[in-house]
């Protein structure tokens, strides 16, 4: 693969997504045919659902001119195996989590949204006008993709618990189905983290293989069937309060894009990202109510259990800036962003929110 330089050099200019390639011509006949690999079961709601509405709206707007086909998870590739068949041009475009890559790229958790960290309306900030996006294709560019954000699944849940969290002691041997740095977090906070696709949660849940597990919140929860495999829901979500998605694209492959069509996909997966955020906002009070009404106990963590957790937090994230220099940029950068708009959060929507 010609990676990112190869991309630069055939676009004529620095390789962002905005360069002119191909005949740069509108007017251009040419279909192109892409394959889109998901972690995602097939329709799944507001993930799975996300990734189709974009493909979708890529051969609306391209009026057929560029054809996105989606395989969802485990139909071409296995749900973590989305972005190796997009650096091998498998597949021209991946949809998935940033934190799943964290093996490849150690940074990419932050872009996702660490723990305690910005909400989703304040982690789009940073991602489009605070910096956030140009760090985030600089650290996937030697594997030759493109890194969009796609969706935010906004405020997360803390999780499906059989047992209940009293105080720190009942974190002690939890075996927890939790992600990215949140796994690191409970690990060091005497608990087990386990990684498992979606599709894999209600089995393992129900049959004790775990303890405990997160995964969004009340609406993709409640289509996995969660309330029927675990006695507590726990909020808030600590470890995700806004989690950034990405559609991540193969160099080579929107290098041989015309311009208008290269612009259709990044416009796209802007619109994505508005889409999946707005339909979670709404499908999630739907879906609360609903489990009220079932009667699903729902508490809220214990306020020295959520402040050990901030502390160990910070104490993986430092550790995390000083493991290598990409993490250390994008991590110094997310922090200075973060307190500089928590300061008009403070003083807008959450003096509002408190009054209200």
């Amino acid at each position: 693969m010609a990676g990112v330089a190869g991309f630069a050099a055939a676009c004529g200019r620095d390789g962002s997504p905005n360069a002119q390639c191909g005949d740069g011509s509108a007017a251009s006949g040419e279909v192109f045919e892409w394959k889109m690999a998901t972690s995602w079961p097939r329709d799944f709601p507001g993930l799975g659902v996300g990734a189709s509405r974009l493909a979708e709206k890529i051969g609306k707007l391209s009026n057929g001119r560029l054809k996105v086909r989606l395989f969802a998870a485990n139909e071409l590739v296995p749900p973590f195996e989305v972005f190796d068949a997009v650096e091998r041009g498998t597949v021209e475009m991946g949809h998935a989590a940033p934190y799943y890559w964290k093996g490849k790229v150690p940074a990419c958790q932050i872009f996702a949204g660490p723990p305690f960290g910005m909400t989703a309306q304040e982690l789009n900030g940073w991602l489009y006008y605070g910096g956030g996006l140009e760090l985030w294709r600089e650290a996937y560019a030697p594997f030759g993709i493109i890194p969009f954000p796609v969706g935010n699944s906004s405020m997360q849940m803390g999780g499906w618990f059989n047992r209940q969290i009293n105080s720190l002691d009942d974190l002690q041997g939890l075996v927890m189905r939790i992600p990215g740095i949140g796994g690191e977090v409970l690990n060091r906070a005497g608990g087990t983290a386990m990684s498992l696709p979606g599709a894999e949660i209600f089995t393992a849940l129900q049959t004790g293989t775990i303890d405990a597990t997160e995964w969004v919140g009340p609406y993709n929860d409640q289509a996995f069937s969660l309330p029927r495999a675990a006695k507590h829901y726990y909020y808030p979500g600590w470890h995700e309060p806004g989690t950034a998605l990405e559609g991540i694209v193969n160099a080579e492959a929107y290098s041989a894009l015309p311009d208008d069509l290269q612009q259709i996909v990044e416009t796209a997966c802007q619109a994505a990202t508005m889409d999946m955020l707005s339909e979670f906002m709404a499908r999630n009070g739907d879906s609360l109510a609903q489990m009220r009404e079932a009667g699903v106990d729902i508490r809220p963590f214990p306020d020295d259990v959520l402040g050990e957790l901030k502390r160990i937090s910070l104490e993986v994230m430092e550790e995390l800036a000083h493991s290598d220099e990409m993490s250390a940029k994008t991590w110094n950068s997310f922090r200075a962003f973060s307190e500089t708009v928590q300061g008009w959060t403070d003083l807008s929507e959450k003096a509002y929110l408190n009054q209200r």
